[in-house]
């Protein structure tokens, strides 16, 4: 019955979102559509949803598209916080997203992780992970974006999965990158000689 009365509705603002099949579980209701739903369409469903379950309305939250994890890297800055004069945190990072306007729309999916470009470089790498639509579209909107922290000019760059620990490609060590190595020369991967 609710299939059949959210399709109404959609079909009153000439949506071409069909309702194909609604399953109430622990974590919440899950509908599925014959293809990605509007912000029209979602406030729609949301409108629905909170009128036919009234008494727990304000447990239910607002709906949203499944998600994916994007990876992003921050360029440009420096490894030591001009304010506190000591190395940038996660904290650090996060009250810098928050701030900025280019970050509005971007939910944090683990905290930032911070490496020192070069041991003898202040520069460092900050990697986000971020939640967006599986189409990515708020990824794309701020990768090659770029920003002030202090008297930096960062840069949001498009990442692989950050690796969080460095490998060395000399000794083949975790840790450490080959820049930094004090082993001369390098190493076979599979036999270590």
């Amino acid at each position: 019955m609710h299939v059949i009365n959210i399709n109404c509705a959609l079909k009153e603002i000439n949506s071409k979102t069909i309702i194909d099949f609604i399953c109430v579980e622990d974590k919440g209701i899950v509908i599925t559509t014959n293809n990605i739903s509007s912000n029209s369409d979602l406030q729609k469903i949301e409108k629905y949803i909170k009128n036919s379950f009234s008494s727990e309305a304000e447990q239910i939250s607002s709906p949203r598209l499944p998600q994916s994890k994007f990876y992003l890297k921050i360029v440009g800055i420096s490894y030591i916080n001009d304010v506190t004069n000591s190395c940038f945190a996660s904290d650090d990072v996060e009250s810098i997203l928050r701030s900025n306007h280019i970050f509005n729309d971007i939910v944090l999916a683990s905290r930032p992780h911070i490496i020192k470009v070069f041991y003898k470089s202040d520069m460092s790498i900050i990697w986000i992970d971020i939640w967006d639509s599986q189409s990515g579209s708020n990824a794309k909107k701020i990768i090659n974006r770029r920003f002030n922290v202090g008297s930096f000019i960062a840069t949001v760059r498009g990442a692989n999965m950050n690796l969080g620990v460095p490998q060395c490609k000399n000794c083949w060590k975790w840790g450490h990158m080959a820049g930094v190595c004090h082993i001369q020369g390098a190493k076979c991967l599979k036999c270590n000689v």
